[in-house]
């Protein structure tokens, strides 16, 4: 499945047949590309005592995730798809607590997929970031280059920073210069954003663990917040992403919009350890 092409492998694993131990070296030699399926991640779902179903997100270096607002999308359409959960309004667990998700509307393999991704915090301590307070405007240096950061939780790091020419900016090199930096203990997500109006900005995004991304649900919504933070924008705002657009509002809580699509099923041999 994918939203705007990024794209998830997603396993129905209620029974937990796939061991703890066996989950990350699953993830990544399944969303190897070229030498397996292929994918940004895979997701899991799996039994919840407290909501319809829990979700576990491997990223495809094997590392887990706590959010994801592609693929929280994905997972919930394939639960109604598959009657694991037969109501359109549904309550997922994970890692980064529970999110409201709906089903607008279905149009065979493709749904349009609303989700509550909660309220975003600016605190260094949840993001998390070495350091008190907030990280707002800051200055961050890479070798002689120097940026103005904004980092920020929607469940899991973001780190946001606006840039003049979106398209001929070295995401691929600065962007994992960044996610690994000591500041932050546990790795971040990395925004690079551009401004069109209030309205409107256009983002892309190099994810933890997995690189740059055609699109990033909690990018989407960490840039939203960020640029608001600023005053660059209002609080209905279209993210225009490589792979296309999510829609973006600031409230209480943020909520994500846009389209997913279920590409295809298949079933997998040749495993010691997870034959199907």
């Amino acid at each position: 499945m994918h939203g705007l092409g990024n794209d998830y492998i997603v396993i129905d694993d209620r029974n937990e047949r796939i061991p703890q131990k066996e989950l990350s070296k699953l993830a990544k030699r399944l969303c190897s590309r070229r030498f397996s399926v292929g994918a940004d991640g895979l997701l899991i779902v799996r039994n919840s005592e407290t909501a319809d179903f829990r979700m576990r997100i491997l990223n495809s270096d094997g590392s887990e995730a706590e959010m994801c607002g592609n693929g929280i999308r994905c997972i919930a359409k394939y639960c109604y798809d598959n009657e694991i959960v037969k109501k359109k309004k549904m309550n997922v667990e994970t890692l980064a607590g529970p999110r409201r998700v709906e089903i607008l509307e279905q149009r065979g393999n493709l749904a349009d997929v609303r989700v509550d991704m909660g309220a975003p915090s600016f605190r260094r301590d949840d993001i998390p970031m070495v350091g008190k307070g907030e990280c707002v405007n800051a200055p961050f240096k890479i070798d002689e280059r120097e940026f103005n950061i904004t980092c920020v939780s929607i469940g899991n790091p973001h780190c946001v920073t606006l840039v003049s020419n979106l398209e001929s900016f070295p995401v691929n090199e600065i962007g994992p210069r960044i996610e690994k930096d000591s500041i932050f203990p546990k790795g971040t997500n990395v925004e690079f954003i551009t401004v069109k109006d209030e309205g409107e900005i256009s983002v892309r995004t190099w994810e933890r663990g997995v690189g740059e991304t055609t699109a990033c649900g909690t990018g989407a919504c960490a840039s939203v917040a960020v640029a608001h933070r600023l005053g660059k924008t209002g609080r209905n705002v279209k993210v225009n992403l490589l792979g296309g657009k999510l829609f973006v509002r600031l409230g209480s809580t943020i909520t994500l919009e846009g389209s997913v699509e279920k590409v295809f099923e298949a079933k997998m041999f040749g495993d010691d350890s997870i034959d199907n």
